[in-house]
């Protein structure tokens, strides 16, 4: 089965490179609440901006909307998947940078629902996550790891 690789979202990418500082990345989560706020305004289609969101909220302690936020991302990633000629199946690589949004929800969603102990979404949502790319997950929380690291020595100066 050929892997799903989504079209770039319009204008997305370099919506979220304009409000992040010289040299950052949107793994070290310096958006603000209002800058991803604005930015799921402007693109409620994009599955990455609700799977930013959902970690804003996550990192702030806020479970259910953050569970909400990566729900409608996961939805979201779904409408973007099957517009894509995704048929409930098959490879979604990490790799190909326009699929992280998609796999950043499903992992968020995951994340939400072990957090609420919705045990058989977690179980479900495992799945779909090693279908679509069996290093996506890894590569998320290195990412969010590589961050909170680069955050907790940058506080200090």
């Amino acid at each position: 089965m050929p892997p799903t690789l989504l079209n770039p979202e319009d204008g997305v990418a370099e919506a979220i490179a304009s409000v992040l500082p010289d040299g950052v990345t949107i793994d070290e989560q310096v958006l603000t609440r209002a800058d991803l706020e604005a930015l799921v305004r402007r693109f409620p289609t994009s599955s990455l901006v609700w799977a930013l969101l959902s970690d804003d909220a996550f990192e702030a302690g806020e479970i259910l909307p953050a569970y909400a936020y990566a729900r409608v991302g996961y939805h979201r990633g779904l409408d973007a998947l099957r517009k894509g000629g995704w048929r409930g199946q098959g490879p979604v690589p990490w790799s190909h940078e326009p699929n992280r949004g998609v796999l950043r929800s499903l992992y968020a969603l995951r994340r939400g629902a072990d957090a609420i102990g919705e045990v058989d979404e977690v179980a479900r949502l495992n799945d779909f996550l090693q279908m679509s790319d069996p290093a996506a997950s890894e590569a998320i929380e290195t990412a969010h790891f590589r961050a909170a690291s680069t955050a907790d020595t940058t506080e200090g100066l």
